[in-house]
């Protein structure tokens, strides 16, 4: 958010914004570490600065937006439990900065795993050529996280980025312009494979983070989460697992033989995943790993023939 100036305020007063705003958050139970990443996001300040409160001595500082914004913006992270990330715009994502509004999710840490599974894929042996290029689909785009990271990540391959939601889709759409790779990402609104249809058969891989949470557990989530996320990317039904039916059923029509189908999920469903992907008939080689915290968090398949 750096890149416009909309207000200038004194090192000073940024100095005693600062010391409230840590106060108030270590009131609230938030993490004191929010104040300092949003004020690199928001103003013309450095970690060093930061840290040795040097920038205390500036006459002006750039800022993107108003110190009184802020102020309100900051409220609302503790009364309305907004999180820090909209109020930045802004989140960090593998190698990216990523734009970032209610109208997406917030791409979270564990899903950049994903990528890494997609390039040890594209790296299986025999199967390397068809995966590392050609074309793959990155279903329920939202900010269009996962589709740069496969775009930066296989650079041979054209990435099909595809959400139900129009204003997700913009943000996307904005974020690979800014970060250059608008000429390798394809974006389609409409719901999972059907803006594909003229690509049956042919794609190399599949990957996507569906909503995945049951309907009676989503009321229950933290409310950064509950309250200001878009509920259409949380919700998988009674389950949580409607959409990757649909994905698991759907999906063989579309990957080529050998073809990588590749989904993240909520702990306690794995089993239930992998025997569907049985049960479904034109999956092979599946295989379920765990995120950094030792959570079933993927699934990995290939298509059989």
């Amino acid at each position: 958010m750096t890149d416009k100036c909309d207000g200038v305020v004194s090192g000073l007063r940024l100095w005693e914004w600062r010391n409230r705003a840590i106060a108030q958050a270590v009131a609230h139970d938030i993490s004191p570490a929010e104040v300092d990443w949003l004020l690199l996001e928001v103003g013309d300040l450095d970690r060093l600065g930061l840290r040795l409160e040097s920038f205390k001595q500036r006459a002006d500082i750039p800022m993107s937006l108003p110190l009184e914004n802020l102020e309100q913006l900051w409220e609302r992270r503790l009364n309305e439990h907004l999180p820090v990330q909209y109020i930045a715009g802004v989140t960090p994502w593998r190698n990216f900065k990523i734009a970032v509004s209610n109208a997406v999710l917030i791409p979270r840490p564990e899903t950049e795993y994903l990528i890494d599974l997609a390039v040890a894929a594209g790296n299986n042996g025999s199967a390397a050529p068809l995966l590392s290029s050609g074309h793959w689909a990155d279903l329920g785009t939202g900010s269009g996280a996962i589709a740069l990271g496969l775009a930066d990540a296989l650079p041979k391959a054209t990435i099909h980025a595809v959400d139900y939601s129009p204003e997700a889709l913009k943000i996307a759409q904005s974020n690979a312009c800014n970060l250059g790779f608008d000429y390798r990402i394809k974006f389609y609104q409409g719901c999972w494979w059907e803006p594909l249809t003229a690509l049956k058969g042919q794609f190399s891989g599949m990957v996507s983070n569906p909503p995945y949470i049951p309907t009676t557990t989503v009321a229950t989530l933290q409310p950064e989460v509950v309250n200001h996320e878009p509920h259409l990317a949380l919700d998988g039904g009674t389950d949580g697992l409607d959409c990757i039916r649909q994905l698991i059923e759907i999906s063989p029509d579309y990957l080529r033989p050998g073809g990588v189908w590749l989904i993240e999920m909520m702990a306690g469903q794995a089993d239930t995943v992998q025997r569907l992907l049985q049960q479904q008939g034109s999956y092979s080689n599946i295989q379920i790993y765990q995120d950094l915290a030792g959570i079933e968090r993927f699934a990995v398949a290939s298509i059989s023939g």
